[in-house]
């Protein structure tokens, strides 16, 4: 990878690192739905003026279906799980779970695109498990069961991700990646939209929270989705879901420092063997 490429990464998984932090301030507040479609909202409606003022053709009429499925499997689907995570475990724990994503992305990869599926990747996947089931088999539970249904929302979300960064460099590898980034939002928040009356939230909603809101849909889907699409075009999907290799040291740091959350050697043990695991798994060579 170029230079420019890492440090798009790095960046990348610096932004997606925090956002299960701010997840952790606003979810609880505003509720899983709310909060993953005011997400999309806000960061569509950032990205289109950007999109518009740098004339960046759409191509809605060509390319409207991609932009659905992926604003589906890459911003609405994974959104509302990781935000019904959040009210529930660490903000460190999610991030471990979705350090799996290329694991998933990988499967995808060899189902979808006929990617041989080696004994080093076979070792790979046994690494992952054992990580997840390391981290979910110590993880508190003080609510008769949900976190494990928190810890699920995670890998399902994971795979989610998987899914899509095949699909859109299978589909949508002709659009502009600023134009699928802007063009997924708004998808994701019209599919959303008619599940809010479903909400559940606690409330209430401060300035603090809004705040956090804003600062949380312009960051974690604004930018950071001009950055990974840039990358998925430039580097492809396997590699650039490799930032979330990244993601939990970013996530336990942040959440360390702005939510008072501890860093276990449990977590960072599992965290390493997802790492290791993932590492084998798209290991080219």
């Amino acid at each position: 990878m170029r230079a420019s490429d890492i440090f798009r990464l790095v960046l990348l998984a610096a932004i997606w690192g925090g956002s299960f932090v701010f997840l952790r301030v606003v979810a609880p507040a505003l509720g899983a739905i709310v909060t993953a479609d005011l997400r999309v909202l806000i960061a569509w409606a950032a990205l289109a003026i950007y999109c518009r003022a740098a004339g960046i053709d759409m191509a809605w009429r060509r390319f409207w279906p991609q932009y659905l499925i992926i604003g589906l499997f890459n911003a609405a689907l994974p959104f509302v799980l990781f935000a019904f995570a959040a009210q529930h475990i660490p903000a460190s724990y999610s991030a471990i779970l979705n350090a799996t994503s290329p694991f998933f992305g990988e499967l995808f990869a060899g189902l979808w695109l006929g990617e041989k599926i080696t004994w080093l990747k076979c070792f790979g996947f046994v690494f992952g498990i054992a990580g997840v089931a390391l981290v979910t088999g110590v993880a508190p539970d003080r609510a008769g069961g949900v976190t494990s249904w928190a810890m699920a929302a995670c890998l399902l979300a994971a795979v989610s991700y998987g899914f899509v960064s095949v699909y859109t460099k299978k589909f949508a590898a002709a659009a502009n990646p600023r134009a699928i980034a802007a063009g997924c939002q708004l998808m994701a928040g019209l599919l959303l939209l008619p599940l809010v009356p479903f909400n559940l939230s606690a409330g209430p909603v401060t300035p603090f929270i809004a705040v956090n809101m804003i600062l949380f849909a312009l960051l974690s889907s604004g930018v950071a989705f001009l950055l990974y699409y840039r990358l998925i075009a430039d580097i492809g999907p396997t590699k650039s879901l490799t930032v979330t290799f990244l993601m939990p040291v970013f996530t336990m740091i942040w959440a360390a420092l702005f939510l008072g959350e501890a860093v276990t050697l449990v977590m960072i043990g599992g965290c390493a063997l997802i790492l290791a695991g993932t590492a084998l798994v798209v290991l080219r060579r």
